[in-house]
């Protein structure tokens, strides 16, 4: 008849069974924590790489809309071109990365650029970009342009102090077409990344040109009539 185990043989098999399977999960774990920190080490390095794009970003593209507004145009069309490669570059990084590439600080970027390229267009009067050369996502892309409908109220008013009304009234114009089509977009924000607050604030700014613009019209024709007043007298 066989000899069942005693007890001290059944605490020694079992403590043994536990160490075995202790060495188990910690193989496991050793390598679960390489692999993790090998992807978190090279998401980190291009999180830090996007956020310095995305700075550098954003500064040509304000430096552009400036030099436009100027009428520097070399050094606008210069500075876009600078914007449109990094812009470039940062969507590569983040190429193995969606999320990173989806995160807000790269969507603001990309936001400023579709507003320079945008702006730089429309106060030109010359070619708008095509939809699919900046490689932008939609609501990022409709975000911009409204920010660009936005920016013409300062060129708007610097034409009307040099009594152009012609080019404020087409800068006008094209503001109320981008308000009347981003307006038709009704989705959640979490959908359109803030569409709706921004188109409410294109409203008031295109409000406050309308009302500008109106004004200066009727005070260069109160000084014409003065002037052909003086004339006849």
């Amino acid at each position: 008849m066989e000899r069942e185990p005693s007890r001290r043989e059944l605490s020694r098999r079992e403590s043994a069974h536990h160490e075995s399977s202790c060495d188990t999960l910690q193989v496991w774990l050793d390598q679960l924590a390489e692999a993790a920190q090998a992807d978190l080490e090279a998401r980190n390095q291009a999180r830090d790489e996007a956020l310095s794009k995305s700075r550098e970003l954003i500064r040509l593209c304000s430096s552009a809309i400036r030099a436009g507004h100027r009428n520097v145009w070399d050094e606008a069309n210069d500075l876009l071109t600078q914007a449109e490669a990094v812009g470039r570059e940062m969507q590569a990084r983040l190429e193995p990365f969606p999320d990173l590439f989806y995160a807000g600080y790269t969507q603001d970027a990309l936001k400023e650029l579709v507003e320079a390229r945008t702006t730089l267009a429309l106060i030109s009067d010359g070619a708008l970009p095509a939809l699919d050369a900046l490689n932008v996502p939609y609501n990022t892309y409709l975000n911009g342009v409204c920010e660009a409908a936005s920016e013409l109220r300062r060129r708007c008013l610097d034409v009307m102090r040099q009594g152009a009304m012609d080019e404020a009234e087409r800068l006008l114009a094209a503001m109320d077409v981008v308000y009347e089509v981003l307006m038709s977009f009704s989705y959640p924000d979490a959908i359109t990344g803030g569409l709706r607050r921004r188109v409410d604030q294109l409203r008031g700014v295109l409000e406050r040109t309308r009302g500008d613009l109106t004004n200066s019209a009727q005070m260069q024709r109160l000084l014409r009539a003065l002037e052909d007043a003086d004339a006849r007298i």
